[in-house]
């Protein structure tokens, strides 16, 4: 990543550059990522390709100031930190299914060394933490995002899982990965009927005051833990796409494209 895309990726975020790789600097870039880029399957759901190739995803991230899911973003926000001199490793993930965990390449999250302290950074998992959690830690951790928890996996491969407010969110490997170790499951997440992202589309961001969540045309608001929700009617889908979420369409994301 170069030095102007630095820049238009900070002016997408709304942050200014660190004057350092250090915590505060991290924390403070992963609450503006999740602010300012949402979560988001429409890209599956209108018919277009996703690519893990850098350039097409900072094309897509901040040139047409969309979002996407796991691979994408975590993909991109790596190479952000890199070039800003953090320390970066791509993590797999085996997402939870009530107790039960998913196959491997299931989410793409992120490690993040700074001097001996190893973080958990991940702007591609939706309803999250707000910032980095230690890896290490074993103790409860707080912050706007919720409670978690990360210890030992069964199994003694080194794992580890996290949960989020005591319910089980991902088993996460400790073996580092490239971003085209992805491509396959990424592939297979988009195409496949079985994925729940092919089900129905979903978009979501983090707001000053909680989340807003548009899934299929139910819109989901959450403020200062209140929770409402309304169907939208037809009309209402593409203005509210730009209105809560910044994303210009010119049609609907639909299940069957």
């Amino acid at each position: 990543m170069d030095a102007s895309q630095i820049t238009h990726y900070l002016d997408r975020l709304g942050a200014t550059r660190p004057a350092k790789p250090d915590v505060q600097s991290l924390r403070a870039l992963q609450l503006a990522h999740l602010k300012a880029v949402p979560f988001e399957s429409l890209s599956i759901h209108l018919g277009e390709e996703i690519s893990l190739e850098p350039d097409a995803l900072f094309d897509k991230v901040v040139g047409r100031r969309r979002g996407g899911f796991c691979y994408e973003l975590n993909g991109l926000f790596a190479e952000l930190l890199t070039a800003l001199g953090y320390r970066v490793t791509l993590l797999a993930a085996r997402v939870f299914n009530g107790a039960v965990p998913g196959p491997l390449f299931d989410h793409l999250a992120l490690r993040v060394d700074l001097d001996d302290e190893p973080w958990l950074v991940d702007v591609g998992f939706g309803d999250f933490s707000d910032g980095p959690l230690r890896l290490d830690g074993r103790a409860e951790q707080r912050d706007g995002g919720g409670v978690f928890q990360i210890g030992p996996a069964p199994g003694g491969h080194g794992d580890l899982d996290i949960t989020h407010n005591g319910d089980p969110a991902y088993r996460l490997t400790a073996r580092p990965y490239e971003l085209k170790d992805f491509v396959p499951t990424c592939w297979w997440q988009a195409t496949s009927p079985r994925s729940h992202f092919t089900r129905s589309p979903v978009c979501s961001i983090r707001t000053g005051r909680g989340r807003t969540t548009l899934r299929d045309r139910k819109l989901i608001r959450t403020v200062d833990g209140e929770r409402t929700e309304r169907v939208l009617d037809e009309t209402e889908l593409l203005p509210a796409y730009l209105d809560h979420f910044g994303i210009t369409l010119d049609r609907i994301p639909s299940a069957g494209a």
